[in-house]
């Protein structure tokens, strides 16, 4: 399969856009640093901007659809602390209260102590639970892009390795913290977590082109790009991730979304519109994630430096075809951005490609 792919003009798209920053920059990211596609969507001063580079697909030219639909990945992250922090404001969980109190008997392992592993250490990545993602065979993603993964199944991956640490000692992200705060919320509310994220969040933000798959869905709706991912690590090949089955995802990653509901979301989250101020406040004390430099997390929320200053919040997510990245700022600005493979499926640098896309989010949030 070919991997060259060169930059699509939409018709649609603005003269004034074309030659902006913003643009030269999702440019870049197909030219020099081999993702596929590139789409971005900006919100700065009451005016909304939606740009696009690449093409939809590897095997031919095909324009890409602004704002199209989108793997959110782990932007579901924020989206479930979202609604265990609801629960927390209704008095129904107590962040500093251990997980067996709410799922008692169900977290057991060498070096795993239910007791002192607290909701919060879930929500901060403080817990030192194994991440099952590490155990689940996805270095050979062409064997499990059809396969329906139980959350049971994904907890005992995890629990079958020791404790990376003792909770509340270091930060080490970890999809089975939010894995656990998925079973979490639907023992305190007795209802299907992805009922309660789309009633409590998605619906509560107005959110129109967001949805969590059902069981035995593998597509995306509507609009999207095509997303390519590596099918197994030790042959280096490349495959159309874009139908999958997202069930490993769960409460952790499992949401589709667009880059304008990401970063409508997050600015409906700093805005305060869907939790009250202490929750929201609790949510934005961080601890240091060395995921790159100044990077730190909260609960479900990063906060990223800003070049021009300042800082935003949000979250991301990468998964199997799909790199997403934004979030908002206090003072009323809001990014969400998407690239259709993950940093290192082309090309031979995957820290780089994915320093540039955190860049792009820079550039879009600086112009």
């Amino acid at each position: 399969m070919s991997t060259a792919v060169t930059y699509v003009a939409v018709a649609d798209q603005p003269d004034a856009t074309r030659d902006s920053v913003l643009q030269k920059s999702l440019d870049s990211l197909v030219s020099r640093d081999k993702y596929p596609a590139a789409i971005a969507w900006t919100s700065k001063d009451g005016r909304t901007t939606s740009l696009v580079a690449g093409s939809s697909r590897l095997d031919k030219q095909v324009p890409v659809p602004h704002d199209g639909q989108v793997r959110a990945g782990s932007n579901t992250k924020t989206f479930t602390a979202t609604v265990v922090l609801q629960l927390v404001a209704e008095g129904k969980v107590d962040l500093d209260a251990s997980i067996e109190t709410y799922l008692p008997g169900v977290v057991r392992g060498d070096g795993i102590d239910a007791d002192r592993i607290t909701v919060r250490n879930l929500l901060q990545h403080t817990s030192g639970l194994p991440n099952y993602t590490e155990h689940i065979g996805l270095e050979d993603f062409e064997k499990v892009q059809h396969k329906f993964f139980h959350p049971h199944d994904l907890l005992a991956a995890a629990l079958a390795q020791p404790a990376d640490f003792p909770p509340g000692t270091e930060w080490a992200y970890s999809n089975t913290n939010y894995l656990l705060a998925g079973l979490l919320i639907e023992r305190v509310t007795e209802r299907p977590v992805q009922e309660e994220i789309t009633e409590r969040v998605i619906k509560k933000a107005g959110l129109r082109h967001t949805y969590w798959p059902q069981p035995g869905d593998q597509s995306i709706r509507g609009p999207h790009p095509h997303g390519y991912t590596t099918g197994n690590l030790d042959e280096g090949n490349v495959v159309d991730a874009t139908e999958m089955d997202p069930s490993w995802g769960g409460a952790a990653g499992q949401l589709i979304s667009t880059p304008s509901d990401l970063a409508t979301f997050d600015r409906a989250l700093i805005d305060g519109r869907l939790l009250p101020a202490e929750q929201l406040a609790q949510m934005r004390d961080t601890v240091d994630a060395p995921l790159f430099p100044g990077w730190r997390y909260g609960l479900g929320l990063f906060s990223v430096p800003l070049s021009c200053g300042g800082v935003y919040w949000g979250h991301g997510g990468d998964i199997d075809g799909f790199e997403t990245r934004g979030g908002a700022t206090d003072d009323g600005r809001a990014v969400g951005l998407a690239v259709t493979a993950l940093p290192g499926t082309f090309g031979d640098d995957p820290e780089k490609a994915a320093e540039a896309v955190v860049s792009a989010v820079d550039t879009a949030f600086c112009e």
